[in-house]
């Protein structure tokens, strides 16, 4: 009997079937896929990732400047406390004047040795054990830019250094802001620690600031984009056409002449022959002359000079003779009617003056005044 082919029993895809496969359509966008969901952030390696640790010790040393002395020997045991609890050793050789850090065998993390050692020259470069620390954390790096070599000119690289800490450290505060970084400018060297992406800024800043270019307007382009990077449109776009373009304005500090020769206009063809004498000659006629005739034009000419010179000479004489021009004698004003006296309208004033009564009064208009004065109170 033929069996059925329910009972029969299911084969498994071979490799040809598996290659043959098509991969299902994913109904997400490729920005999606692309970008990193926000609050990800990679597990910890633990000591499961690896059980054995490592096969061979590394080691690392650094050294510290005389100033930074005093300062280890009061931080080194916290240094020491943070890095055994990844399991490496670090030692203090004040001697020497170094600090060295090595893996054991207890140590499981591959990397940390790395850290280890960023920690240590993050201490010689002047970082403080407080934020130096901070490097031991697997989202946080670190970055030693160097610009001692970037300018030759020793004031010249003064004032930009001065230029990137800013007045009382504000460009430098806004910078941190900005990038989410901790930055400190020792000596020829600038130390950054914070994520990756802020680490590349700071060092693009940095670096534009030591080639004269000036921190403000890398900061106005990290604001802007910041504020794009909120909105989840743009941020498949690109960000040229938001993003100001600055310009550079080289100011020439040549004192320009005060003739200035201007160039004539370039022409293959060569400029034309100047004329001779005789050319000349020829022109006017005067080549046909004879010699006596040439004579006597040019005696002619010579006289016709020296007239000109002698009449401007007597006309420079005569001047002295010359009487100025008086000015006009000014005739007296006769006196205007308006400004005479009125001997007549005087007279009557006195008059009128006469018939006033001046002075105190008599006895008998006193007398008068204060009857009137009482009756004027009974009346109220």
């Amino acid at each position: 009997m033929a069996s059925s082919p329910v009972n029969e029993p299911t084969r498994a895809p071979g490799k040809s079937e598996l290659r043959n496969q098509k991969p299902k359509p994913d109904d997400r966008d490729e920005s999606e896929l692309l970008t990193v969901p926000d609050g990800w952030k990679e597990p910890a390696f633990s000591k499961e990732d690896n059980p054995r640790g490592l096969l061979e010790e590394s080691s690392f040393a650094t050294l510290f400047p005389k100033y930074r002395e005093a300062y280890l020997k009061e931080c080194w045991p916290l240094v020491q406390k943070a890095l055994n609890e990844h399991h490496v050793n670090a030692t203090l050789d004040l001697i020497e004047g170094s600090m060295t850090v090595c893996t054991t065998k207890k140590t499981f993390d591959p990397y940390i040795i790395i850290r280890a050692r960023d920690l240590i020259k993050l201490l010689a470069r002047s970082v403080s054990f407080e934020q130096a620390v901070r490097i031991l954390q697997d989202d946080v790096a670190c970055d030693i830019i160097k610009i001692g070599s970037l300018v030759r000119n020793k004031e010249r690289f003064v004032k930009r250094r001065q230029r990137l800490i800013g007045p009382k450290g504000s460009t430098l505060k806004a910078l941190e802001l900005l990038t989410n970084c901790y930055i400190m400018v020792q000596g020829n060297t600038v130390s950054a620690i914070g994520p990756f992406s802020g680490l590349k800024e700071v060092r693009k800043v940095v670096l534009d600031t030591m080639k004269n270019i000036h921190p403000i307007y890398n900061i106005k382009t990290l604001m802007i984009k910041r504020e794009l990077a909120k909105d989840s449109e743009l941020r498949s776009q690109s960000w040229e056409r938001f993003l100001p373009q600055f310009k550079h304005k080289n100011v020439n500090k040549r004192k320009e002449p005060k003739k200035k020769t201007v160039k004539k206009e370039y022409t293959p063809f060569p400029p034309p022959q100047p004329e001779s004498q005789t050319d000349k000659e020829l022109a006017s006629g005067e080549y046909f002359l004879k010699a006596s005739q040439k004579k006597r034009q040019k005696m002619e000419a010579i006289k016709a000079k020296q007239a000109e010179v002698l009449s401007k000479r007597q006309e420079e004489r005569k001047k002295a003779f010359i009487p100025p021009k008086e000015k006009p004698a000014v005739k007296p004003r006769e006196a205007s009617t308006e400004t005479k006296i009125d001997v007549a309208a005087i007279k009557e004033k006195i008059k009128k003056a006469k018939n006033k009564k001046l002075g105190a009064l008599t006895a008998e208009e006193v007398k008068l005044k204060m009857e009137v004065d009482e009756k004027k109170k009974k009346k109220k």
